[in-house]
């Protein structure tokens, strides 16, 4: 299972539009390219120095050949669309993980 982050800090002039387009819009409509099984997105719980809220939103796919055809035919543009609506006001950043052990009580 690989695990695809975006971490996102959303500036708090946009903050209810984005969570509105990121639960209403993006998200859904990432998971109907058929590459991701569920997403899950998760508020940060500290205060950030540069200020407005920062939100990881992690996309769960079966494996490194179906994130990288997300990348190839799928990421730039939904990128293009985010930076369109938000440009600035907000930062993101992305990380690959590997599940590699899941533990459940």
């Amino acid at each position: 299972m690989i695990i695809y982050n975006v971490t996102i800090n959303i500036d708090d002039s946009v903050h209810d539009q984005w969570v509105n387009w990121m639960k209403d819009k993006h998200i859904p409509e990432i998971l109907a390219t058929g590459k991701f099984t569920e997403a899950k997105m998760v508020k940060v719980l500290i205060v950030e120095e540069m200020g407005g809220t920062t939100y990881s939103i992690q996309y769960f796919t079966e494996s490194k050949e179906m994130l990288e055809r997300y990348y190839q035919e799928d990421a730039p543009k939904f990128r293009e669309e985010g930076m369109r609506l938000f440009g600035d006001k907000m930062l993101a950043f992305r990380t690959e993980l590997e599940l590699v052990h899941e533990f459940k009580r």
